[in-house]
């Protein structure tokens, strides 16, 4: 009897989990969800080679140079690094005295164990890019690992500092309640088109040391690649030891395919 109960029980479930899907895959072709602003207007990231691009890219020192000077000079005000060390900035490009400049720069709080307080002191080489103290609304994202966070990586983060631009009147005629709020600004590469960042790049918002124009497009091209090697700063070491293992492997596999075939060619089955 109970058997039976059992699997009357289960075929009751099954029964109402088919009506289920069938009754909701029914309603969606017969009425399906209207499309929302986000869906029509949000963009993909803009296409952009860069040098680390590809299996053979590398990083491009001048340019990453040129990225810190834009992250340094715009956003560390509001955005933290801190799975950056000091000393990392020399594969940048930078000696140790560059270095040691840079750290001191930056206020870093230190624990002393003795008093069990918190004081801020220069930074050196050895210390981490400290959390940034924030004075406006919400928390804005660490850059650290932006670039492996986000859908189109670093394509993503040089579209959307590029992208910001009106509304255009066809979402305000097709979604009449997806108008800008206040405080927000419009970015079609967001998720969801609005964002609370100001445009964060204008035309020379930094000079370049090495001469290079500061258009809008190059400070985010710039900075996109230094947010790139931030989040992952051993790739150029990778992809140097990659190719050897590779051709190890190979070399190694034929070698003991032959060896396979020699030594069992006159051994009979």
């Amino acid at each position: 009897m109970a058997r039976i109960l059992s699997i009357l029980v289960g075929l009751f479930f099954t029964v109402a989990l088919l009506w289920s899907f069938g009754n909701g895959f029914y309603t969606w072709a017969i009425d399906p969800a209207a499309e929302t602003a986000e869906e029509v207007f949000h963009k993909h990231p803009e296409a952009h080679h860069f040098s680390f691009d590809g299996p053979f890219g590398t990083f491009d020192h001048q340019q990453l140079q040129r990225g810190f000077q834009v992250y340094q000079q715009v956003c560390a005000a509001c955005h933290a690094l801190k799975h950056v060390a000091f000393r990392d900035l020399a594969q940048l490009g930078y000696n140790d005295a560059e270095v040691k400049a840079i750290a001191a720069q930056f206020q870093v709080p230190k624990y002393d164990a003795a008093t069990g307080e918190v004081t801020t002191n220069p930074g050196a080489p050895t210390d981490y890019f400290p959390p940034v103290a924030y004075a406006g609304q919400g928390s804005p994202p660490d850059l650290s690992l932006v670039v492996k966070a986000r859908h189109g990586g670093a394509q993503y983060v040089r579209s959307l500092l590029t992208g910001y631009t009106d509304q255009p009147a066809a979402l305000l005629k097709e979604f009449p309640d997806s108008k800008t709020p206040d405080g927000l600004y419009y970015n079609p590469y967001f998720a969801n088109l609005n964002l609370a960042m100001p445009p964060p790049l204008v035309d020379d918002a930094v000079t370049y040391s090495d001469g290079t124009p500061a258009t809008t497009a190059q400070e985010a091209t710039d900075v996109a690649a230094f947010l790139a090697w931030a989040a992952e700063p051993t790739m150029d070491k990778r992809k140097q030891t990659g190719w050897p293992i590779l051709g190890f492997l190979l070399f190694a596999t034929i070698l003991g395919y032959m060896s396979y075939r020699n030594i069992w060619a006159n051994k009979k089955h």
